[in-house]
């Protein structure tokens, strides 16, 4: 490891410098829209690629399996790793990998057959998510606490700093729907649209590798060699990761599901109010600025549980919307404000799960924790794309209609209803209940200090020796 990175306690610094900050919220911007991107494989395969619907989702569904296999294996690797330059930081440069396998799903050739397309689609779809994604989420945490080494860094980069990627995705939700209307109507389209974000987003995605550096080594263990059955003690006594993965899950599905396009084609009646309901979410970003203040006297995870039920209301509403925009227009400020303490502040708790872990005298194992819940992520991401063909595969939906522009029928448009309101609330309820059984916080007080008085202790018996 290099000299700079060094053992220490948390250290007293000011706050993050303001360049420093950006450059490390531009990554999770990135690698958000590249994700948004993926959402619309299904309409892209299906409209203009003409596979099926329902084929398309199992692909994309069979991926997962992939999945399972790398999502602890990289964080495995990541929590292993000692370089010269870190050990979460040289993960960045999948920043790379992601947008060109991203950009490779668009590159497919019309005139393949079926087979040949379900096999490039699979495996540009494996490489992106479970190859390059994957590294790139198990290696946040563990980079993040290793560059800065302060709690109150932390939170202001998970809120503050979480306005960024949040902008960068919600410009992206107003500008690529209007994009899609004129330039998405041939394949040679997608991919001038495609690579139109690719570029930058690579750019700005590897920012925060030239930027921050790691100058931290806060594992309690080190020197200690890291073995699998430790990853697996680990992931078997520690429940509170498998709560945090279940609302990251759920989010990703809800968010990737890629239902708005159809809901405003067959319900709106025009797609490019997508691109203005977009634009009216961003009166949630603000509460990013509340967040630190509320957190002082409340926990993390009380937060998100009044966030979800927030969203329940923004869902709910949607149902019965129907055409009407400003209905809609209330529902996603719900739906997108009530989401932000889940996708912004679950890295805090995966802070806490790393130190409930060394509390426990277990290995931290952040990178391993962090991929549990990149893999719901994924998991989420993936079921939301698959299942959004599947279902309206089996509503009826028929995509020869959808070609010629003509209205579907009843069942399929029911569906599309319902995926775009009352599913998510019921799963988003589900989430609730499950995090009532979430209890660490109430410990937390407890575990740090003694964490730190073993810290404490053993830097002084090291001093000594």
């Amino acid at each position: 490891m290099n000299e700079e990175i060094k053992s220490a306690a948390p250290v007293k610094e000011k706050g993050v410098p303001f360049f420093k900050l950006m450059a490390w919220s531009l990554r999770p911007g990135s690698t958000g829209v590249a994700m948004m991107i993926l959402g619309y494989l299904t309409v892209f395969a299906v409209n203009t690629m003409k596979m099926p619907a329902a084929l398309v989702g199992g692909l994309l569904l069979a991926s997962k399996f992939v999945d399972g296999v790398t999502d602890l294996v990289a964080g495995y690797i990541v929590d292993r790793t000692n370089t010269k330059i870190g050990r979460g930081r040289p993960y960045e440069l999948c920043v790379i990998g992601l947008w060109a396998a991203t950009v490779g799903l668009f590159l497919c050739p019309a005139s393949w057959n079926l087979t040949m397309k379900c096999i490039w689609i699979f495996i540009m779809y494996a490489l992106a998510n479970s190859i390059f994604m994957t590294f790139l989420n198990a290696n946040g945490t563990v980079y993040m606490i290793r560059a800065f080494n302060n709690p109150k860094h932390y939170i202001s980069l998970s809120t503050y700093g979480g306005l960024v990627p949040m902008v960068v995705v919600v410009i992206f939700n107003i500008v690529f729907p209007i994009l899609m209307g004129s330039m998405a109507t041939s394949q040679g389209g997608w991919v001038t649209l495609v690579m139109i974000f690719a570029v930058p987003m690579t750019l700005l995605g590897l920012l925060r590798f030239f930027v921050v550096k790691e100058k931290y080594d806060t594992d309690a263990k080190a020197g200690e060699k890291l073995e699998i059955k430790d990853v697996i003690t680990v992931l078997k006594n520690n429940k509170y990761i498998y709560m945090i993965a279940l609302a990251t899950l759920v989010m990703n599905f809800v968010t990737n599901m890629g239902v708005g396009v159809y809901y405003f084609t067959e319900i709106v009646g025009n797609v490019g109010l997508m691109g203005a309901l977009a634009a009216v979410q961003m009166i949630a970003i603000p509460m990013m600025f509340v967040l630190p203040q509320i957190l002082k006297k409340t926990t993390v995870i009380k937060v998100i549980r009044v966030g979800i039920l927030v969203v329940i209301a923004g869902n709910i509403i949607n149902f019965f919307a129907g055409s009407n925009f400003p209905m809609l227009a209330v529902g996603a400020v719900l739906g997108g404000g009530g989401a932000v303490p889940i996708s912004m502040l679950s890295g805090l708790l995966i802070i806490d799960c790393a130190e409930y872990n060394e509390y426990k005298g277990l290995f931290r194992l952040e990178g391993s924790l962090s991929a549990v819940n990149g893999f719901a992520n994924k998991i989420g991401a993936g079921l939301g794309a698959g299942m959004l063909g599947i279902l309206l595969g089996m509503a009826g939906y028929d995509e020869t209609l959808a070609v010629q522009g003509l209205a579907q029928g009843p069942g399929a448009v029911m569906m599309i209803r319902m995926l775009y309101s009352l599913i998510p609330a019921a799963l988003y309820f589900v989430v609730y209940l499950v995090l009532h059984l979430y209890k660490l916080d109430k410990i937390m007080p407890e575990v740090r200090r003694t964490n730190e008085e073993n810290r404490a202790k053993a830097a002084a018996e090291k001093a000594e020796a």
